[in-house]
């Protein structure tokens, strides 16, 4: 059980890294390195924060992940980290801020996605 909870939070944190990484990223303006100044900085602060706040997020999931690992087989820990792919479409679709579409088949994708978390650990795969 130890296992899935930090599978589970590896899973969450991941999630929300890839959301601040994308917020930050969508809403801060495309400069070369050299020009990244302290205004800069200011001026787009909020951004900023989001990325670092993502990054810190992949960070915190690794721990999990590692975590994850110790307790549980990789091949039933490993699927849990496709349901963080379904978990981001289904956030960036319903959330404004992202204003991406949901579409058909990207919909069946994240179905399917989950359809085989489903079955990696329905008991009917596990041996007796």
């Amino acid at each position: 059980m130890k296992g899935y909870l930090w599978g589970i939070g590896s899973m969450l944190l991941v999630t929300l890294a890839q959301l601040l990484l994308k917020w930050g990223m969508m809403y801060t303006p495309l400069i070369s390195f050299s020009d990244i100044n302290l205004r800069f900085l200011t001026d787009h602060s909020s951004q900023v924060t989001a990325v670092i706040c993502g990054l810190l997020g992949y960070g915190l999931s690794m721990l999990c992940w590692f975590l994850a690992l110790r307790y549980l087989p990789l091949n039933q820990a490993y699927p849990l980290l496709g349901i963080s792919y379904a978990l981001v479409y289904v956030a960036v679709v319903s959330l404004p801020w992202f204003n991406e579409p949901a579409t058909t088949l990207k919909t069946l994708g994240a179905a399917l996605i989950l359809l085989g978390v489903w079955l990696i650990h329905s008991k009917a795969n596990k041996p007796d």
